[in-house]
């Protein structure tokens, strides 16, 4: 039976109170100081992981400091500097130029709205996100491979577009919660909920997942299954997880 919207919020908030007991000290990977910085690291850690991307940026930027410093840095030199990050050649390019706008069209200045910073060149829906909600504290879903993987996984958003599981996100996760939880599913997809295989039998959300893949995920690992499959009508937090653990 189809999951109605009211269920699935309810359901969307079990989860977070139940990841944030998993993952308590969840937070973004990127290392970073000022809005500048995270749209820089942000912009560097597309097909890159976010270790090798702190690897690089410290030097980065002790040496560039203001948008100025990078629309005026050498191509060639740039491109060097940021080599192991991979895609060097295109990151240049988006890096340089996004300077470059932010000098011509905001003063230098990272700006605080998302057509604004998506306008910027190399700055999609994702990066804007990132920075909106880390950089100045502004609710938003940043659908990365984690997000995008887990949240399907977990029945929260279904499609194959990236905007679209951000904006069926959007109708069931608080808007107040729409960063944290950014954090959470990352560090839930990072440590359990990889891919390609999950590691169900430790998984802190197991009860409130209905992905049809748990139940023999649970039976390779010999691991008993939830309550809710026993046929126990069981409660996590509100929510009756036999309809949801099937």
């Amino acid at each position: 039976m189809r999951e109605s919207a009211e269920s699935r919020r309810a359901r969307a908030k079990a989860l977070i109170r139940q990841l944030e007991r998993a993952y308590p000290e969840a937070r973004i990977a990127l290392r970073f100081r000022t809005p500048l910085e995270l749209l820089v690291a942000t912009i560097l850690a597309a097909q890159c992981t976010d270790e090798r991307v702190n690897q690089v940026t410290p030097s980065l930027f002790d040496k560039y400091r203001t948008a100025r410093d990078y629309a005026a840095a050498d191509p060639a030199t740039f491109e060097r500097e940021i080599r192991s990050t991979g895609f060097f050649r295109a990151k240049t390019r988006s890096i340089l130029a996004m300077a470059g706008a932010l000098l011509d069209r905001h003063g230098g200045e990272v700006p605080r709205t998302l057509p604004e910073l998506t306008a910027l060149p190399g700055v999609g829906r994702k990066t804007a996100n990132v920075v909106l909600g880390n950089a100045f504290g502004i609710p938003a879903i940043a659908v990365d491979t984690h997000v995008f993987r887990v949240t399907q996984r977990l029945g929260l958003a279904k499609a194959d577009d990236p905007d679209r599981i951000e904006a069926q996100l959007a109708e069931v996760v608080p808007r107040a919660q729409w960063t944290r939880f950014c954090h959470l599913i990352q560090a839930h997809g990072r440590q359990v909920c990889r891919a390609p295989v999950p590691s169900c039998p430790v998984c802190p959300v197991r009860a409130l997942c209905p992905w049809p893949g748990k139940a023999a995920r649970l039976r390779v690992a010999g691991a008993p299954a939830p309550a809710a499959r026993r046929g126990a009508r069981r409660k996590v937090a509100g929510v009756d997880t036999r309809r949801v653990d099937r």
